[in-house]
């Protein structure tokens, strides 16, 4: 029988060997991750139906049960837990092995479906093969690669979200957060849209939570059209689409930060929430990566736009008589949008831009209004030297594949388990763009209870210096929080808080911290 570990060290204790249970519990897993291995290489199941629920069900049992043999004899709270003795969370042999089969994977899947049993013209064989008996039963379909990696991606969610529950049960917020990127993965981005299929099959496949800009193929023409010949139901979910833009996402993050998004709804953050915790340690922390982050991620931002704007302008007309928006009204609006955010970024808000991000805006702008109006002025459905066909390949093939798919996921073992949510989600970075100019959500900090000890700033996947914060007594208001709520729970003394309230009436911190006198009674008369 096991006993209680008591030890509170805060640097964690060297990897102990596998006990019996987890030995078990290794082997249960492996084997059916066998099972789709034996597909990879086309050995005919006689009972495909059978032999899949066999192998998801063993996965998703063998890492219920090592999380439950790793944790549940532990004290509830959060140490290193040896992270930096264990190879394949220290970027060790293990590490980087897995790394490059994950990646090899993502590769496969991506640009050479065939290899995974993919057929055209007749019946999937392999690995798609197997899931074609769970893709008839949802949807009606043949199975693709896409409902592999689908179905695969909702069960290390739900498997891996259990062991973050075990691991991190001692705090309410992390529990209803995993259990709500839990639920949107399984519910919205797996099995609506393939009841939606077999019960409406010209209704196009839409990812219910996914938004522009992050699905950005949703205003291509062919959507246009499935949405439009789906009738009421089609126009709903485009309009639904358009109003998620302009409205739902900028008062969701006004009232609770990005974190509504990209720690409680979104797929690729629940996959690293879960999957990836146990590299979020792996983010570089370095100044130099902070400044490449900002300028790669805006920077896509500006091309998904640009993109965005040549695919629409591309199918609208030029007869007024015909089109309610043609080309020219739709490229005006556009240039009058961005102006009016731009002006209103820095006049009402330049106090929240320092000097480099102020340059920054400024150039995006410039480059951004310079392409477009010479768009306009070719009048050949060009942007500079670009069509919209080529950007939307290149950007699909560059951001969509390479970095959200195959780094951004492939290479959690080597760069952390939030390298897309950094650098190369667009999504994040418009919602980071709000939450910095008018979100009233922060991560309140008590400098005076601070000892140092750096926890904040290791566990945060988002490579933010929590601690230089927390030391100064500064609340921490950054574009690149997810308000994954970690640096709270490890830290030892309570001093990070995130909340959502106004900032008006509060005690000043930094008076605290320097140990001048506050006049309570003034805070109380003004309220």
């Amino acid at each position: 029988m096991s006993t209680i570990d008591k030890s509170m060290a805060l640097t964690g204790q060297p990897p102990k060997s596998l006990s019996r249970g987890q030995k078990m519990a290794t082997l249960l897993g492996l084997t059916g991750l066998f099972i789709i291995v034996l597909a990879a290489f086309n050995v005919s199941f006689p009972n495909r139906g059978l032999w899949l629920s066999i192998s998801l069900l063993s996965i998703f049992a063998g890492v219920i049960w090592f999380s439950r043999e790793a944790y549940i004899n532990r004290h509830e709270g959060i140490k290193n837990d040896g992270v930096w003795f264990k190879s394949v969370s220290s970027r060790g042999l293990w590490g980087w092995v897995s790394g490059i089969l994950l990646t090899g994977f993502y590769i496969v899947l991506y640009f050479y479906p065939e290899y995974l049993g993919l057929v055209k013209d007749g019946s999937n064989k392999g690995v798609i093969g197997l899931f074609d008996p769970l893709s008839r039963f949802l949807s009606g379909n043949p199975a693709s690669q896409w409902f592999v990696y689908g179905t695969l991606y909702t069960v290390a969610i739900l498997a891996f979200g259990v062991k973050f529950l075990w691991k991190y049960r001692h705090n309410r917020y992390e529990v209803i957060r995993t259990f709500s990127v839990m639920f949107f993965q399984t519910a919205f981005a797996f099995l609506i849209p393939e009841f939606m299929a077999r019960l409406n099959g010209k209704i196009p496949y839409y990812d219910l939570k996914n938004i522009w800009p992050l699905n950005y193929y949703n205003f291509e023409r062919y959507r246009i059209n499935g949405f439009i010949d789906a009738g009421d139901i089609g126009l709903a979910m485009l309009m639904f689409g358009i109003v998620s833009i302009f409205v739902i996402t900028p008062i969701l993050t006004y009232r609770f930060g990005k974190r509504w998004y990209c720690s409680w709804v979104c797929g690729c953050g629940g996959l690293a929430e879960t999957a990836g915790d146990p590299f979020r340690h792996l983010s570089d922390k370095k100044l130099s990566a902070w400044k490449v982050e900002r300028w790669v991620v805006h920077s896509v931002v500006v091309f998904v736009t640009l993109m965005t704007t040549a695919v629409i302008y591309s199918y609208l007309g030029s007869d007024t008589s015909k089109y309610w928006l043609t080309k020219s009204t739709f490229l005006i609006g556009v240039v009058v949008l961005l102006t009016s955010v731009f002006i209103w970024a820095m006049v009402f808000k330049r106090d929240q831009l320092n000097k480099d991000a102020q340059y920054g805006a400024i150039g995006y702008f410039v480059i951004i209004i310079a392409l477009v109006g010479l768009h306009y002025l070719s009048g050949d459905g060009q942007i500079f030297l670009f069509k919209s066909e080529t950007l939307r390949k290149s950007y699909g093939f560059l951001i969509g594949s390479i970095f959200s798919g195959v780094i951004g996921t492939g290479f959690y073992p080597i760069f952390g388990n939030r390298v897309w949510c950094r650098f190369g989600c667009p999504m994040a970075a418009i919602l980071g763009f709000q939450q910095r100019l008018f979100s009233r959500f922060r991560i309140t900090t008590n400098g005076g209870q601070c000892i140092s000890c750096g926890n904040c700033s290791t566990y945060c996947e988002m490579g933010i210096d929590v601690r230089a914060y927390a030391q100064k007594g500064e609340n921490i208001v950054r574009s690149s929080c997810v308000g994954c709520g970690i640096c709270s729970a490890v830290c030892p003394r309570g001093v990070l808080k995130l909340e959502n309230g106004p900032r008006e009436g509060r005690i000043d911190s930094n008076q605290v911290l320097l140990g001048n006198d506050v006049d309570l009674m003034e805070l109380v008369n003004r309220k």
